[in-house]
Order: C-alpha cells, then structure tokens, then sequence
C-alpha cells in the first residue's frame, strides 16, 4: 500500500454499497417498529393501543414497500418482465393524468396514438413513478407531453418545483440516493422510485435523463423505440 492510502478504509464495490444502502433504509422502520412495541409492553397501561397500532402499521407498509421495489429491481435485472406488447404511451400517460387529480394541476399534450412495444405493466409503473416524483417536488402545476419523432417516442414530465442541480442530475437515479433526505421521508419516498423507472427503460431499449427546463423545476425525458410495424407512419 502507497503512503497516500495508508490508513484509509478499502472503498467498497458497487455491490457493497448498494447492501449497506438497503440494511440503512430498512433500520429506520424497524427501529420505529420496536420502539413503538417496547413501549407498550413496559407500559401496557398507559400505551394508547390504537396509536401504537397505527404507528407499528405505517412501519411496515414501508417496510413492505422497500422490499417489493427491491423485488422489482432484481426481477427486471434477470430479464423476468419479457413478454412485450404493443402498448399507446399517450394512454398511459392519460390514465395517470387523471388519476392525478388531487394535488398540483397536471396538463397532458399529447400525440394519440404513440405505440411503442412493451411490457404493460412495467410501462404503467415507469410513468407513474415519473409522475408520483413530480408530485412530491410541483409547486402548483406538472406538465406531461408524449410525442413522437421518427422511430422515437418520448414522453416528457415536467414540474415547476425547485429544479434538481446539474451534479445531481444523474445521482438522482442511484438506487436510495435523495436530494433532500428528510423531506422525502416524510412524502413517503424511499429512494427507489426513479432507479425503477431508469431500468425499466433500459430494459425497454430506452433511456431515462433529467434535461434542462425552460423555466424552474425539473424535465424528465424518457425515450423508447416506436413499435416496429408503425415505424414507418408519418
């Protein structure tokens, strides 16, 4: 070892990293859970069941949550979601701008159809991800666009929330990575949602990036091949 490396700790793999991530965000619920349990068993005459019930409950639907994302992702990396469709993303997109209602206005424009071949329900949760993350961030309004151009279909969210930082535009879809870690507890958010959505994407020959807005908050753009038999439509 060179005298510039003495001392210091060997830097841990990708894999390392991903492990330590994970055991960290499931501590946090099941530090809650036990704190919760043990209270009520030291004083079972003071503990108020239904709070103690309720708060042991939001515990392990987070739990819950965590290891189906997990789930997901290793499902998606072995190649299990392979049965592809030809699938309209301008009716996906509609369906989850509607289902948006609640919260800031979403505004959908949108080519009809817009074709592309895919598994259905990893399209579904791709864009829903996408736009449950605008959600958390959107000041007033989410902006959808899904167009095509050539053999290319795009769709396009938007919010006008406070932007994401150039040096964090690709960390954003690190597996846990949050720009804001106290804030995205509280919403809900375990930092796994757009990782999902990037390898669904690349698992459909797409890709996923943060681009540059034309005004504040952030652009996601997410790029998949048209189906084949209407590549050649105008």
């Amino acid at each position: 070892m060179n005298a510039a490396g003495a001392g210091l700790p060997p830097e841990r793999d990708p894999a390392q990293r991903w492990f330590a991530a994970a055991s960290h965000e499931m501590r946090t619920p099941l530090a809650g859970l036990r704190a919760e349990l043990e209270e009520a068993r030291l004083n079972p005459g003071q503990a108020e069941l239904p709070r103690v019930l309720d708060a042991a409950l939001r515990s392990v639907d987070r739990l819950e949550a965590i290891v189906a994302d997990l789930s997901l992702l290793a499902q998606i990396a072995e190649g299990v979601w392979v049965r592809h469709q030809p699938v309209d993303l301008s009716a996906v997109a509609r369906v989850h701008a509607v289902a948006s209602a609640a919260g800031p206005e979403v505004g959908l424009r949108a080519a009809d159809p817009v074709i592309v071949d895919a598994a259905p329900t990893l399209l579904d949760r791709l864009v829903a991800n996408l736009l449950e993350n605008a959600r958390r961030y959107a000041r007033q309004a989410i902006q959808i666009q899904v167009r095509r151009h050539g053999s290319t279909a795009e769709l396009i969210v938007t919010d006008d929330g406070p932007g994401i930082p150039a040096p964090d535009r690709e960390r954003v879809f690190e597996r846990f990575f949050r720009l804001d870690s106290a804030r995205c507890r509280r919403r809900g958010g375990a930092g796994l949602g757009l990782a999902i959505a990037r390898d669904i994407a690349h698992a459909h020959n797409g890709t996923l990036h943060v681009e540059d807005a034309a005004g504040p908050g952030a652009r996601f753009v997410l790029r998949l091949p048209v189906a084949r038999r209407t590549t050649g439509r105008p």
